[in-house]
């Protein structure tokens, strides 16, 4: 069953994020999702995620779907202007590719080009409104297209927030709905009960929200995001079980299993899997589910 089919009629959905190469060679990308396509509703493909270059989302998304695996493609607003934009959108969808997701993209100084210009033509909202424009048969123009794209929309909430910054992050959550966006993806999630003020001010009928379930890849960088990430809630005690155990990756993989599993028991509409380029991990985190 397809990610639309999966939103329309409330099945769970798996998502996994599956960063493309920095380089030509494809085999890994596409061997690690092979080993997990049957289980995973559609990939998630980064549009060189943290401003690092590689591969581009449309050209990655492409390859594994001439490899039958559905993907989400990442739409940028960072790195092109309206018209290259609408071009990439147009030729996702004529090469089959039927989701997309439209990110503000980081900013280059976080990356591996610190010199490059970032474009930021358009807002997210403003991708938003273009992509739904496309679909209706016009490109921002206003010039009539030979053929129109038919996409599933997503963007990301920052669902992590408290007080008026959560107030103003809904707003911005309800604009980009209003502008099409049917899904959203959350900052990574390790403790249900720290999304509860969020859902409690939306109304989940009219949209569907899909956690982030990260991959911890040591301790370390469990009590870096505990300590620095102030939107990301990592319970002590998922600290403390990380260090005490003794095969620290496994301890991980067994924390990423348990949280997918909390998240579908929780009524959500899916779960977005990353493993910030522990793709070989993928497997394992999903059949120990």
């Amino acid at each position: 069953m397809d990610l639309k089919r999966k939103l329309e009629t409330g099945n769970f959905a798996i998502l996994a994020e599956i960063e493309p190469p920095k380089g030509t060679d494809i085999s890994a990308m596409v061997n690690n999702a092979a080993k997990v396509k049957e289980e995973v509703t559609a990939f998630v493909v980064p549009e060189m995620s943290n401003a690092v270059m590689r591969m581009s989302a449309l050209g990655a998304a492409m390859i594994l779907e001439a490899k039958r695996m559905e993907t989400v493609m990442q739409v940028c607003c960072r790195d092109r202007n309206r018209i290259a934009l609408q071009a990439d959108l147009l030729a996702a969808s004529a090469c089959g590719i039927t989701n997309v997701m439209a990110v503000t993209g980081e900013d280059p100084s976080f990356g591996d080009h610190h010199q490059a210009a970032a474009v930021y033509d358009i807002t997210i909202d403003e991708l938003l409104q273009t992509i739904q424009g496309l679909k209706k048969g016009k490109d921002m123009a206003g010039i009539e297209l030979s053929g129109k794209p038919d996409f599933i929309v997503g963007s990301m909430v920052n669902s992590g927030l408290e007080g008026t910054a959560l107030d103003q992050e809904i707003d911005a959550m309800k604009r980009k709905m209003d502008a099409g966006a049917r899904f959203f993806i959350t900052p990574p999630l390790f403790d249900i009960s720290s999304i509860e003020p969020f859902m409690n001010k939306i109304n989940t009928s009219d949209v569907h929200i899909i956690p982030t379930v990260i991959l911890l890849k040591s301790l370390g960088m469990a009590r870096y995001m505990s300590r620095n990430m102030k939107h990301v809630y990592i319970p002590d005690e998922l600290v403390k079980r990380i260090q005490k155990a003794p095969d620290k990756v496994r301890e991980c993989i067994r924390i990423a299993q348990e949280s997918v599993s909390a998240v579908k028991k929780n009524e959500f509409s899916g779960a977005m899997i990353s493993t910030i380029g522990w793709e070989d991990r993928l497997y394992d985190i999903i059949h120990g589910i």
